[in-house]
């Protein structure tokens, strides 16, 4: 699972607490749930779909602001309250007929690993836990909920080659 299968990737997977947000838990006086989300990591998801790959989002947690943040970026393949994320990837991927060498997933925490191990590519936010942080084969720099998900993106496109065409929609 060495940098070149990064080339390989069609399809990103990704944890929502600890990737996409901080991994904080907020509730209101009501009992509502609000995450936090990173611009950053929207404009990123933004131009990995434009040039023609897939997002996943798969969560462990159930929630409306996730479903509110997916549809705000167009992802449609959105599986919450799992409790096998391994099972939800394999399910995503059929769906769109692509093999396992074809996702790659970035995660935080312990319930991420089988999904990661599932993957052709497996990537871990900076402060993902140190068992996740062993079984990628690319960390961030940056923590999860700041920007992780654009720097993954980036590094995936740069391994594509792509990278400067994503700089080009933007000029």
């Amino acid at each position: 699972m060495g940098a070149g299968a990064a080339a390989n990737v069609e399809l990103l997977c990704l944890d929502v607490d600890g990737v996409m947000t901080d991994g904080g838990i907020h509730l209101d006086d009501n009992g509502v749930e609000t995450k936090r989300f990173h611009a950053r990591d929207g404009i990123g998801i933004r131009v990995w779909t434009t040039l023609g790959y897939q997002v996943a989002l798969i969560t462990g947690r159930p929630g409306n602001a996730v479903k509110h943040r997916a549809a705000e970026l167009g992802i449609r393949h959105v599986v919450q309250a799992t409790t096998d994320k391994a099972r939800a990837l394999e399910d995503v991927l059929r769906e769109l007929s692509l093999a396992s060498a074809q996702a790659a997933v970035l995660g935080d925490d312990l319930p991420d690993l089988p999904m990661m191990r599932g993957a052709g590519y497996a990537m871990a936010v900076a402060d993902a836990v140190p068992e996740v942080r062993r079984a990628a084969a690319f960390v961030t720099t940056l923590a999860g909920g700041t920007g992780a998900v654009r720097e993954a993106i980036e590094h995936l496109l740069r391994e594509k080659n792509r990278w400067d065409e994503a700089v080009r929609l933007f000029a």
